[in-house]
């Protein structure tokens, strides 16, 4: 290891991440949940599947950001995040980059990883699943 001493900043480094993932999906299912008409269109999904949706991704971001649940979270959203992926691959054809360099693939690939060091890692000491139990 190139410097030992980053270390020690594992757990607040894992928060920041959950905190980073707690406010992309809490947002992104905030619009979902409170305009679904809306965006159902714009992702081609029915109504209620865009509620669906949306409440998961809340359930998520919140559980992520916390750490209660994280792992349960972050696995959630990692099949909300691929299901995004083959919707951009498979339904509207879209490169990793995207036509305009930003609406690729790229960003559900991200959050994916990002879900998977939280799945894996278990979202580190500094959650209030971890303060409340000790």
């Amino acid at each position: 290891m190139t410097f030992p001493q980053l270390a020690q900043f594992q757990d607040l480094a894992l928060l920041f991440m959950r905190l980073m993932l707690g406010a992309v999906f809490l947002t992104s299912g905030w619009k979902h949940v409170t305009n679904p008409g809306e965006r159902s269109k714009d992702i081609g999904m029915s109504k209620a599947f865009t509620l669906f949706l949306g409440v998961a991704e809340l359930a998520g971001g919140l559980g992520g950001a916390t750490g209660v649940f994280a792992q349960l979270a972050a696995l959630g959203l990692i099949l909300v995040m691929m299901g995004a992926m083959q919707k951009k691959i498979f339904a509207w054809h879209t490169g990793f980059w995207g036509k305009s360099g930003t609406n690729g693939w790229s960003y559900e690939l991200m959050m994916i990883v990002m879900c998977l060091v939280v799945a894996t890692s278990g979202g580190g000491a500094l959650s209030l699943q971890r303060i409340l139990i000790r």
